[in-house]
């Protein structure tokens, strides 16, 4: 069986990231890489959006660019603005063609569906399929979201509301998501931060209906995509080993506290495109510590007050916006982490740290 100097597994967004940073960069013209990845084609499955706090590799790939959101809670609404840092919604489908097309003109790189269709003995090993235990006391953001179109002008294309906690909670914490891409088209998602142990959660047609048709009071319209998803808000198991590294949420490149996970992908491919020449000996690459901390007690109080998570991350967004996406996005300072913590009610968060 072939050897290769380099192996992705798993060709999604983590593994074409790291595969189209590394081809760009010149640095397959002597290399060998195979990518993993069982699907028989690509087609649009997901949709990643951020506030672009850094550069990245995908501008054509984004299908639109907002510099205002709202945040609300049942009958308070907050109005920002993200101009210094503009949220961006990039189409998967746009993405895998981009990666694909410029792949493809390199003999070096190869597709298959199972590692053990080559020989991986002595090849470099970057994996971004997480390795994950059932754990019932594991948070997890899981979501279901349709594109819907209008006959008529109906959205403000202008604005997208990030988080609408007005809806039912269930004892756990829940919002709706709308990203409205143009004046007749939008994406309308639910989204659950919970332990996924109550399958009640799950009739996300069900509760994505009636928040079109009796919040946003829209009767006429028809769905023309539809995505589902979890993302897990713990880290999955990492072991050290000889020759391999974890990339994507695999490699926890995600934030535990917001899911987020796209952009925190773009700066580990360039890490490992910088240092590839001596991988093996690089340092791993990872989120700072002081927001796996931060997370960490951030969760454990939604987990033990999740009645009060509206409420909070609806205080969160009384900082100054600018602050409160470079601490979402991984960019802040100590002063603008502080400004966030004292929004913050202090007692339960206290004593969050000692449990």
């Amino acid at each position: 069986m072939k050897e290769f100097d380099y192996i992705i597994i798993g060709g999604g967004c983590a593994g074409l990231s790291l595969a189209y940073e590394l081809e760009i960069n010149q640095k397959l013209r002597d290399k060998t890489l195979a990518i993993i990845e069982p699907r028989t084609e690509y087609k649009k499955d997901k949709t990643w959006s951020f506030w672009k706090v850094t550069n990245h590799n995908f501008d054509d790939c984004v299908k639109k660019t907002w510099k205002n959101f709202t945040v609300n809670i049942p009958k308070k609404t907050n109005h920002l603005e993200c101009g210094s840092y503009p949220y961006q919604s990039v189409d998967s489908g746009l993405f895998y063609e981009k990666i694909n097309n410029r792949l493809k003109e390199n003999k070096n790189i190869s597709f298959f569906k199972d590692i053990s269709e080559i020989n991986s003995k002595n090849s470099f090993i970057f994996n971004s399929v997480p390795s994950i235990k059932k754990n019932h006391l594991n948070l997890w953001q899981h979501f279901c979201g349709v594109e819907i179109e209008t006959q008529n002008d109906f959205f403000d294309d202008e604005i997208f509301n990030l988080m609408d906690f007005d809806c039912d909670q269930r004892e756990n914490v829940h919002f709706f998501y709308t990203l409205p891409y143009s004046k007749t088209k939008a994406l309308v998602e639910t989204t659950w931060l919970s332990k996924m142990n109550d399958d009640s959660q799950k009739d996300y047609d069900h509760q994505i209906k009636d928040y079109i048709e009796n919040h946003l009071n829209l009767k006429n319209y028809k769905i023309t995509y539809k995505e589902e998803g979890a993302i897990p808000l713990f880290y999955p198991i990492y072991q050290e080993t000889k020759n391999k590294i974890n990339i994507g949420t695999a490699g926890g490149m995600t934030r535990l506290s917001t899911g987020y996970t796209f952009l925190n992908i773009q700066e580990h491919s360039k890490y490992i495109c910088r240092n590839i020449e001596n991988i093996s000996k690089t340092k791993r690459f990872e989120i700072s510590k002081k927001y796996q901390f931060l997370d960490d007690i951030f969760l454990r109080v939604l987990n033990k007050n999740p009645k009060m998570m509206p409420n909070i991350f609806f205080k969160m967004f009384k900082s100054s916006p600018k602050t409160v996406i470079k601490f979402l996005s991984n960019k802040s300072n100590f002063l603008e982490d502080l400004s966030i913590i004292l929004k913050m009610p202090k007692w339960i968060f206290v004593k969050a740290l000692f449990r």
